[in-house]
Parts: C-alpha cells; structure tokens; sequence
C-alpha cells in the first residue's frame, strides 16, 4: 500500500491511500507517524469511521487522555470529547467580536499549554458541520522558528516566557482585544468551570522538540503572559513586551498557517508539542459537533512556577 501525500496551504499535509477501517499493518502504522512528525498537521479525507474506530486509529499515536471534566465526554465512549456548537450550552461560550455574536471562537493556543505538560496531539472528526464558519486554523511554530532572523533566535535561547491561565479573555495580555465584549454568561474564574487556580507555566522560549528534534516556537498568544526576568539578559520590560508582541504577530503570518473548511468525515491530527491551534467559531443557532481524542502528553516540557522570590 503506497499513501498518497499532498500539501496543503503553507502547512501540513493530506493522506489518503489507504482504508482506516481496514487492518493497518505496523509498517502503515510507522509511516503514519513518521508524517506526523515531519509535518505535524495530517488532514484525512473521505474515511467513513465510528467512534470505536476513531479511537482505535488515535492510539497508533500514542496513549490517550481522558479528559476530567464528563459533561463533554461522551457517556459511551469515555476517550472522545464532544465539542458542540449549537445546543443548550452556547451561552456559555458566546462573545461579541464587533458587534458580532460568535459563539465557540478560540484565540491561538497549544492544549494544556498553561500546565507545563501540553498534549502531545489531537485528533479531530467533523460529525456534523457547521453551514457556515465554524473553521479551525492550525500554524506550524518549527517553520515560524525556522523563519526567525539569526540575531533573533540567538536571544530566544537564553529567554524563558510565562504563560498565565485567565478565564475571562479580557485579561490575556497578546490577545487582539478590539472591539471584544464578554458575553453575559462568560466564567469569570477557573471555578466557575470546575477548573483549579493553575499556577504559571513557564517554558523555554524555544523548546526542542522530544521527538524530532526540531526548534519550536514557545510563543503563543493565549495565555501569554511575560519573559522571565528580562533584565538579566539586557533587555528592558518594554522591550520584552515588543519582543511577544512581535513573536505573537510573526506566528500568525499566513505561511505558517492553515485554516480546515470542515466536511463531514474529514479527520485532523496534529502535534500540539510544535503546532498552535484556535477556532473561528459559528453564529448563534448554527449546530456543529466535533469528536475529538487526544494524545497524552507524557513529557512535561516546561516547568511550573512556585516563586518568582529569590531571596536577598
């Protein structure tokens, strides 16, 4: 069996060739994840599958991870996550982005970013889609590394960046804020969503891959809070800030991007320990369901902070 291997826009690549529902040999099994790997965003197409076999298909990539929180797990299959516009749920998720209504929009972000021990990947399966929006963008943070001027990845080497979880999106600092207006039924703390206070992450500002060895962007903006003590490495505070403002803003260049039109039965698997990920989200009304499994993470690639006191 010989797959068939296809560019997408700027990043990632389609696979097709082959038949998810047939036996895959361990020979497929490795070539699958040898791609993944080296393009870390996989788009299927056309592989009519069940949840049983969306699972059984993800765990090729490593363990999965059931998520704590049962009302978005599905009751008979404990390993898929539910993600669902359209229902009852939406005004918990609604916003006004000038003057618009959306509900379900995500900034860019890398999953359990702001825990220090991210997933290692996802993959997603368009159920039901949305009749109009309801995209999800994925960018490559290897190749917006690799992009970076010389002068520039030599001072991200010896920086670290902070990562802190707010709930209420008003608070992140490298968000685009303008013209965003909560909606009256937004969580205003971690508690309101049966989340813990998480205390910050903290990673290198490049982080090398665990697998391929690739240099990765550490640069996200959700969630992005500051660069450890920037003082010790001649750099003033404002210029730190700049420094994210410019590194958030360089990510999200369209070369390094991609955003997935959904059709239903498309599959999406992407690394989170090298690409970011976020949502453009749907109007009110409009009914869109995603099934998702997600990767474990079994490497903790920051730290988390307890003090920022080094005594005197």
């Amino acid at each position: 069996m010989t797959l068939t291997v296809t560019p997408l826009d700027n990043v990632g690549v389609q696979v097709s060739g082959f038949d998810i529902n047939e036996p895959i040999t361990d020979e497929l099994k490795a070539e699958l994840k040898a791609l993944w790997y080296e393009h870390a965003i996989l788009v299927f197409r056309d592989q009519e599958i069940s949840p049983e076999k969306q699972i059984e298909f993800s765990r090729i990539f490593g363990d999965l991870e059931i998520h704590p929180l049962e009302t978005i797990t599905s009751g008979q299959h404990p390993e898929l996550f539910v993600l669902e516009n359209g229902g009852d749920k939406d005004k918990f998720f609604t916003a006004y982005y000038g003057g618009e209504e959306i509900v379900g929009r995500l900034d860019w972000h890398m999953d359990l970013h702001y825990t220090a021990r991210p997933n290692h990947g996802a993959l997603l399966r368009a159920v039901v889609v949305a009749k109009e929006d309801g995209l999800t963008g994925f960018g490559d943070l290897a190749k917006a590394y690799d992009a970076l001027d010389d002068d520039t990845k030599a001072l991200l080497e010896e920086l670290e960046v902070a990562y802190t979880f707010s709930m209420q999106r008003r608070h992140m600092r490298y968000v685009d804020l303008e013209g965003y207006e909560p909606g009256p039924y937004s969580p205003k703390k971690p508690a309101d969503v049966n989340f813990p206070d998480f205390a910050d992450a903290v990673y290198p500002a490049v982080v090398t891959h665990p697998i391929s060895g690739r240099k990765i962007l550490e640069v996200v903006e959700q969630f992005l809070d500051r660069v450890i003590t920037p003082q010790q490495f001649g750099m003033s505070n404002d210029e730190s800030i700049e420094l994210l403002e410019r590194l958030v803003a360089h990510g999200k260049n369209p070369e390094f991007t991609y955003f997935h039109k959904w059709r239903e039965g498309d599959m999406v698997l992407w690394d989170n320990w090298r690409a970011m990920h976020c949502t453009t989200g749907t109007k009110p009304g409009i009914k869109r369901v995603i099934n998702r499994t997600t990767i474990e993470g079994d490497i903790t690639l920051g730290r988390t902070l307890t003090s920022e006191w080094n005594g005197a």
